[in-house]
């Protein structure tokens, strides 16, 4: 295995995509200075809007913050009328966090000038590259869940 990763630019390769993280993060910071949320309401929305209502519980296992910390960062949200808290219609002991209008709106406002931003970047890159690029990302991403599923 380590002769592999000798042979192959791994260490390159995660470098790269940590740099470009980084990069697409200060890209998004700079773009919801000119919103009223921050980084982590932003996160929040993010999973609410992929994986539709869930409960605090959830969604603070999936933004990696304390219990407590989401519950102060979904009042917040709830204040501004970016979410609302629902009873489950199935279990009504169970409350879920649902994405209001203005959240929906804010989450995909940002995207789409993240998004700009990487058209810009990729401009002048061949459209053959660009779908090179997508699909290799996109198998490395499968290859990356299908690797947590079996751990």
């Amino acid at each position: 295995m380590e002769k592999e990763l000798i042979d192959r630019p791994i260490a390159q390769i995660e470098k790269n995509i940590r740099y470009i993280n980084g990069v697409i993060k200060q890209k998004g910071r700079e773009i919801l200075k000119n919103y009223t949320i921050t980084t982590p309401q932003f996160i929040a929305l993010q999973w609410l809007l992929e994986d539709g209502d869930l409960t605090i519980g959830e969604l603070s296992n999936k933004i990696n913050l304390a219990f407590s910390t989401t519950t102060d960062l979904v009042d917040r949200m709830e204040k501004n009328n970016l979410v609302e808290r629902r009873r489950d219609q199935k279990d009504r002991r169970v409350v879920r966090i649902h994405l209001l209008p203005e959240g929906k709106e804010i989450i995909h406002e940002v995207i789409e000038k993240r998004q700009a931003y990487l058209n810009v970047v990729l401009a002048d890159v061949p459209g053959e590259q660009v779908d090179m690029l997508h699909s290799v990302l996109e198998l490395l991403l499968e290859k990356m869940k299908s690797n947590l599923n079996h751990k």
